[in-house]
């Protein structure tokens, strides 16, 4: 018990009803985000899945925020931690570049769902040399988009050759 004899609540007040502040605002924007990405999928006729699985992107990037802010905001010794942070993202970064094509098709996701002119059922052609494809769009993942032939054929194909290859609705 000695190490809060030093401790007084009063003290600290300021710092927790900012804390509580943050947490309301971190809240309603997380519900406008909803809502905008909600009545942007119903508008252009996106899959709820893949609405959801936005609306996860920004969630985690509002709490990251959050963790950021509640740490500048308390004053935490940022020396160490941003070391740790910086060593992690380091790491991340040459993981990813290694790996460049899981993270071209991370953001091929994002983008293809603010600007695809494709939707669950549509019936496509992708126009590539060597293996053409004909199919139709059976479901739009964050990686890849699962494809059906006439055939029955199931096809995963990576959501970034969607942004490299010329693609035709029928």
């Amino acid at each position: 018990m000695v190490m809060f004899n030093n401790f007084h609540l009063p003290d600290y007040y300021g710092k927790i009803i900012a804390t509580l502040i943050l947490v309301v605002i971190i809240y309603i924007l997380r519900l406008i985000i909803r809502k905008v990405i909600l009545k942007f999928s119903e508008y252009s006729s996106k899959s709820d899945n893949r609405s959801k699985l936005i609306i996860k992107y920004f969630n985690s990037l509002l709490n990251i925020l959050f963790v950021i802010f509640i740490i500048l905001m308390w004053g935490v010794d940022t020396t160490q931690l941003f070391g740790f942070v910086g060593a992690a993202i380091t790491f991340i970064g040459v993981a990813f570049f290694a790996q460049w094509s899981v993270l071209s098709n991370f953001t091929a996701g994002v983008i293809m769902f603010f600007a695809f002119p494709f939707k669950i059922g549509d019936r496509i052609r992708i126009q590539d040399k060597d293996f053409p494809i004909e199919a139709e769009i059976d479901d739009i993942k964050a990686f890849h988009t699962i494809l059906i032939t006439s055939e029955g054929e199931k096809i995963s194909y990576p959501n970034n050759l969607f942004l490299q290859k010329s693609v035709v609705v029928l």
